[in-house]
């Protein structure tokens, strides 16, 4: 993650630094409340709980194995932990949130299994660089880490996006070689809408065997879904979660926040406005003089390369966004000198008139 780019005291904050910051959507919110009152089972054992699991059958178009946790960081970490022994690598993108924004999380909760970074521009793993990866790390060598677990970002990183025959083409690469194939969709509901696609065919009917499905980034107060597309995958999860501390004894406030969010198709209504309100926020920066496009704005993330003197203008006028390092940027898109790639991200929140003096402030 990128250096916190922190507005001036004082000043009104245009705030674009991250989907996290958003509140908690209205029908969520209601729905921890109404399932305040009275009592229910303990530890997921409730009927918000069930009725959740069985409404992400109906979005998935098939039997799951489903299990609820708080945070992102736990549902990647405990689903790559059952899907590699502490022995065997799990191979994602260098800048995968796994890898560099989860403080060992999945290492740890794996027991000691490598994580394994493949380059790629865009955020992306392309075939032929996994295909080489795979080789580098042969079945049966003991000297080295055995093949384990794939891990793709939906959204990437980079704010980019894997089509379904990119995630097939993968998921093929991988099952061949043994490996199982898990997806940190943390901007899950994003990448659906913008894709266009249903997220049967996004997920198990493109060969992912397990889904980090998040929600807190798109409306939720704190909940995340790990979602198994094959039942043998899951067989270790609930010891998994209850031993890394994440079982909830209040679960069916897990539940009804998912219950909520899937009802009525609400989660895809908030990410279709959050990505609506990123591409008029490009529209408007990339007007500005000085501006200029990096990775294509696909989901709720836009990047830009601006000159660092005006971008450090905006931040003393109260906007709040991020500096970004990569190394998956072309070199041809490259920052130049005096310039800085930055982050903006949009949620269901942000409202026009904080895009609309953004643009403004950029211009200056």
């Amino acid at each position: 993650m990128g250096r916190y780019a922190t507005a001036a005291r004082g000043r009104t904050e245009l705030f674009f630094a991250s989907d996290n910051g958003a509140g908690v959507a209205p029908q969520i919110l209601e729905a921890i409340s109404a399932a305040s009152r009275g009592v229910a089972a303990a530890y997921g054992s409730d009927e918000y709980t069930k009725r959740a699991e069985q409404a992400l059958n109906e979005v998935f178009e098939t039997e799951t194995k489903v299990f609820l946790v708080a945070t992102g960081t736990g549902a990647n970490a405990l689903a790559l932990s059952a899907l590699a022994r502490p022995w065997e690598a799990i191979f994602c993108h260098e800048e995968a949130h796994v890898h560099d924004d989860e403080c060992g999380a999945p290492e740890f909760f794996a027991g000691g299994a490598k994580l394994v970074g493949i380059p790629g521009l865009g955020g992306k793993i392309l075939p032929d660089d996994l295909a080489e990866t795979l080789d580098r790390y042969p079945r049966g060598l003991v000297k080295t880490v055995q093949p384990g677990a794939l891990s793709l970002s939906q959204a990437t990183e980079a704010g980019t996006l894997y089509r379904v025959e990119e995630i097939a083409a993968l998921a093929d690469l991988a099952h061949r070689a043994g490996v199982s194939v898990h997806m940190d969709g943390a901007r899950f509901a994003n990448a659906v809408v913008a894709l266009g696609v249903s997220p049967a065919d996004m997920t198990w009917r493109a060969g992912v065997d397990a889904l980090s499905f998040g929600a807190t980034k798109n409306g939720a107060l704190a909940a995340e879904a790990v979602v198994f597309f094959d039942p043998k995958k899951a067989e270790t999860f609930p010891y998994l979660r209850k031993r890394g501390g994440h079982t909830l004894s209040k679960g069916r406030f897990l539940g009804a926040q998912f219950e909520a969010y899937l009802k009525d198709g609400l989660w895809l209504e908030l990410a279709a406005r959050a990505n609506a309100q990123a591409q008029k926020l490009a529209d408007g920066l990339l007007a500005a003089p000085g501006v200029r496009p990096s990775w294509p704005i696909e989901a709720n993330e836009v990047f830009v390369i601006a000159p660092t003197g005006r971008a450090e203008r905006w931040l003393n006028e109260g906007a709040r966004f991020y500096e970004w390092p990569t190394r998956s940027l072309a070199n041809s898109l490259s920052p130049r000198e005096g310039e800085t790639l930055y982050r903006f991200v949009t949620s269901f929140e942000t409202r026009d008139e904080d895009i609309t003096a953004m643009c403004a402030l950029a211009m200056k």
